[in-house]
């Protein structure tokens, strides 16, 4: 998707000093389209003050402990309202901010089950200082440069697909099939092949209903495309009772699959954030050895540092704010920001907090600024205080918008080169990686990897940039991490 070409409106005519800060005329916006940008986002991504308490909520660490899942609801509000605003603010990107799916599941399921909750989060802040580190010194945006162009497209398409992806599972409309259906068939449409529940039914309707929005190019189109598909999912919740999808820990293949959409019998309270500070930086070393800890920080390094630059190419793309050469202007300022996420996820305990995908569908809304997650940062903020509010609206709401923006990315397939084999191959891979293996970094990963031996195979390994080899062959520790685990110990 290109960069807006509509005239700036007269407010933005005139240069005030929020337009300056913001580029908001020079990028082709308005600061209508920013605010519109903005609530687009932060329904997209409102689920995860939802789902993070249920993820890390849901583990217990090496004594037994678990997190509170209202203090841990209220931190995750709190920090993805803090770091977009920040991001928003210093790196004037449409970019929000919240806790990484792929690391908080890492922190929940595996290290929280060999140390304390406050020593794996002191992790994390470890983590993410060598993450600023390696910001502040030029090197993360050195490695962000030395990609080709080919595979930098081909994140921006995987991306659209994992977000497609994304979506297509929060509905409930793709499922996962048991083992014990006797098919090797590892997912499925709905249940039994039919959508054969309300929720995906409301997910179907509204994914029409954006889609038509956005073909006949409705001004707010996925915004009114939101709204709508949530108030029809309040109305079919009132008649038909579909309620969760697990009710008292059992599953409800036919309910909503995380907020119920139903009119809140309260308007909220005060957050408790009473998890902020609970951070240990030590103890994990002494409690597993420097070894084991050790790897732990360097797994979460490399998921966090390509997961973030994968989206960032995958945003910056799609928003058309790439320069000839295929680079973020003021990349270095916006890695520095987003490495501070992590440290700042870690300090609140919601496990790092990065850029995240969702951010799609305020730029297909037509933010293109900063001023757009100052927006969506607000309403983070707000959300501590009003949870059953933002509640009303389902993921089976917000979904469509994100099959839309899959879509929408996948038009950056045309700057791949699929007619030399050596460059098709790794941009294929690069793209089915990442919806099937649920993970941007996986992706990127087997891409690079592809990329450099297909370049040593044909005789052109001097074009291949040393960085790359470097990412490379840190991949493939990172892919076999397990066994040197196992051997290590």
């Amino acid at each position: 998707m290109s960069q807006s070409t509509q005239a700036p409106g007269p407010a933005d005519a005139r240069g005030g000093a929020l337009d300056r800060y913001f580029k908001i005329s020079e990028r082709g916006s308005t600061v209508g389209r920013e605010v519109r940008g903005g609530l687009v986002s932060f329904f997209a991504m409102a689920y995860i003050v939802i789902l993070n308490p249920l993820i890390l909520g849901s583990g217990e660490d090496v004594t037994g402990a678990q997190l509170s899942i209202p203090e841990i609801a209220a931190v995750t509000a709190f920090t993805a309202g803090v770091m977009t605003v920040a991001f928003g603010a210093i790196a004037r990107y449409p970019f929000a901010f919240a806790t990484g799916l792929g690391i908080n599941s890492l922190v929940a399921v595996t290290i929280a089950q060999q140390v304390t909750w406050a020593e794996a989060m002191g992790l994390i802040v470890i983590e993410g200082l060598i993450i600023v580190i390696l910001a502040v010194s030029g090197f993360r945006k050195a490695v962000f440069d030395a990609i080709p162009l080919d595979l930098k497209a081909a994140i921006a398409v995987g991306i659209g697909l994992f977000i497609a992806m994304v979506g297509f599972v929060d509905s409930g409309f793709v499922r996962r099939l048991p083992d014990a259906a006797g098919t090797t068939v590892p997912v499925g449409l709905g249940i039994d092949g039919s959508i054969a529940s309300w929720p995906t039914a409301v997910f179907a309707l509204g994914l029409l209903l954006c889609g038509i929005l956005v073909a006949r190019r409705v001004r707010a189109g996925l915004f009114i495309g939101i709204v709508i598909t949530a108030v029809v999912a309040v109305v079919v919740e009132a008649v038909t009772h579909a309620g969760p999808s697990v009710v008292d820990g059992e599953a409800a293949p036919t309910g909503w699959s995380l907020a119920v959409p139903a009119v809140p019998d309260s308007l909220g309270g005060l957050p408790n954030l009473s998890l902020i500070g609970e951070v240990d930086l030590i103890g994990a070393f002494t409690r597993i050895g420097p070894l084991a800890a050790g790897l732990f920080v360097f797994t979460l390094l490399l998921a966090n540092f390509f997961d973030a630059m994968g989206t960032f190419t995958g945003l910056g793309k799609e928003a058309g704010l790439m320069d000839e050469r295929g680079n973020l202007p003021g990349m270095k300022t916006a890695l520095v920001v987003e490495g501070v996420g992590a440290v700042a996820g870690g300090f609140t305990s919601s496990s790092s907090n990065t850029v995240f995908l969702e951010s799609a569908t305020g730029i297909a809304e037509g933010a293109r600024t900063g001023l757009a997650n100052i927006v969506t940062g607000a309403l983070f903020l707000v959300a501590m205080f009003f949870t059953p509010l933002y509640e009303v609206v389902p993921v089976e709401a917000a979904a469509p918008a994100l099959i839309v923006v899959g879509a929408l990315m996948m038009s950056q397939i045309v700057q791949i080169d699929f007619s030399r084999f050596a460059v098709a191959l790794p941009a294929f891979l690069t793209i089915v990686t990442m919806p099937f293996t649920y993970s941007i970094a996986n992706g990127i990963g087997v891409g690079f990897i592809a990329w450099v031996v297909l370049a040593a195979a044909t005789g052109k390994a001097r074009s291949v940039h040393p960085l790359l080899w470097v990412v490379a062959a840190a991949f493939l520790v990172f892919f076999g991490i397990g066994p040197i685990s196992d051997a290590l110990a």
